[in-house]
């Protein structure tokens, strides 16, 4: 039997079932990601060959990884109906500016002390399991544009994801430059790191994000007659602005994941109502869920291939702390204050959701340094990630419906989602 031809079979068989699966499941607590891990499990447990494992590849899974993350941003930048704004956005500047910092630094301890990981390992664990993924959340985002399904819980929840992974970069960079100066105070590369990973990358990454978005918003609703770029309704398009925003932003060496999603947010400002916002919404939506299918059948048959085998019950304790602990306290500690009522507050810190955006950025920092342990690391970020993609997955059906029922109560109705 020709394996291409099966591959072919399973490969059809599963976008068919991506594409009606979530409709599906709508009802029940159950999430497309945990399909995709168990469909890779079973084929790669089954097939008998070899399965992948981030170390073995380290290059394409951060290229995959990379490329699924700033389609995702794109989607999210798009769906956004709430203009920018510093006091609109308030929850998710204090879940940025308090909650991140707070979680990078208890999961960073975590793995000093409980794990017993060397400084620059535990600070990158940190740094890559701190932000919230923009590519596993779909369920607790807002809807499509111009739906109406934009609550301050899914409204927080996708703005923080969309600026977070970003955010993360640089102190994924701080570790790098831990593991290849020795020292964590007193170099000048210290200084160095903040001038440049902090201050210009950010800035880059924002400023360009800004004007790409302007230029391709004025080029597409603000050009007079047939000239027009919404008037051919293709909504690739959306892959065009990804990749220039992305592209010119790294070139600059700016952080590009904050560039996509700015970019994403400035087009969409440019004309708030139009149609095509959809279409272009659409088109990155369909893209993200294909590739984030590829990506989680690739995991699952990593977790076939002894992914986790590394992991003993600290490890376990450390994702289970990671989850249950440091996600919602430090939630909950940057939401104190708000005016949303406390069963609001507690969904947006419990939905931390760990994901691919995570894999990223391990797999970018073992392909810049070496950092001593790479299988625990990859061990503990699968296992991570695996009981998020069951945990949220399993939850947020019935806590998002609880939520909507309370808000109808009060008399906020918003539309039924799909």
């Amino acid at each position: 039997m020709d394996p291409y031809i099966v591959l072919l079979v399973g490969a059809g068989t599963l976008i068919l079932l991506v594409a009606w699966l979530p409709m599906a499941l709508r009802e029940l607590p159950l999430s497309l990601p945990m399909f995709c891990v168990l469909y890779g499990f079973a084929a790669f447990s089954l097939s008998g060959g070899d399965t992948p494992h981030p170390m073995v590849h380290p290059e394409m899974t951060e290229r995959l990884t990379e490329l699924v993350v700033i389609v995702a941003l794109t989607g999210a930048g798009l769906k956004l109906d709430r203009p920018f704004g510093w006091r609109s956005w308030s929850m998710t500047w204090r879940l940025l500016a308090v909650a991140m910092p707070l979680s990078i630094l208890g999961i960073a301890l975590i793995g000093a002390w409980f794990l017993a990981l060397g400084a620059a390992v535990a600070l990158l664990l940190g740094a890559a399991l701190a932000p919230t993924d923009p590519v596993l959340a779909a369920d607790v985002q807002v809807g499509p544009p111009r739906s109406g399904e934009e609550d301050e819980v899914r409204f927080t929840l996708t703005a923080e994801a969309g600026l977070n992974d970003g955010l993360a970069f640089p102190f994924v960079n701080l570790a790098i430059a831990f593991v290849a100066h020795g020292e964590l105070v007193g170099g000048s590369w210290l200084t160095h790191w903040v001038l440049e990973d902090v201050l210009w990358k950010l800035a880059a990454g924002c400023g360009i994000g800004w004007v790409v978005g302007r230029v391709l918003g004025w080029l597409t609703f603000h050009v007079p007659n047939r000239a027009g770029l919404s008037r051919t309704g293709e909504g690739f398009v959306a892959l065009g602005i990804t990749f220039l925003a992305y592209g010119l932003a790294e070139l600059a060496h700016g952080y590009g994941f904050l560039a996509v999603f700015v970019a994403a947010l400035s087009v969409r400002a440019a004309e708030r109502q139009h149609s095509y916002h959809e279409h272009l919404h659409n088109f990155a939506d369909q893209t993200e869920r294909l590739l984030m299918m590829i990506l989680l059948v690739l995991f699952g048959g990593a977790l076939a291939g002894g992914l986790l085998a590394p992991l003993t019950w600290a490890e376990v304790t450390a994702a289970l702390l990671f989850l249950f602990v440091v996600r919602p306290a430090a939630g909950l500690l940057s939401l104190i204050g708000t005016p949303q009522p406390l069963a609001e507050r507690a969904a947006i810190a419990f939905f931390g959701i760990r994901g691919l955006g995570s894999v990223y950025y391990v797999a970018y920092a073992l392909n810049e340094e070496h950092f001593e342990g790479a299988e625990k690391l990859w061990a503990v970020l699968g296992f991570t990630i695996l009981v998020s993609i069951l945990l949220h997955g399993t939850t947020v059906t019935p806590v998002m419906r609880y939520l909507d029922k309370r808000r109808r109560a009060q008399g906020v109705l918003p539309l039924e989602r799909g």
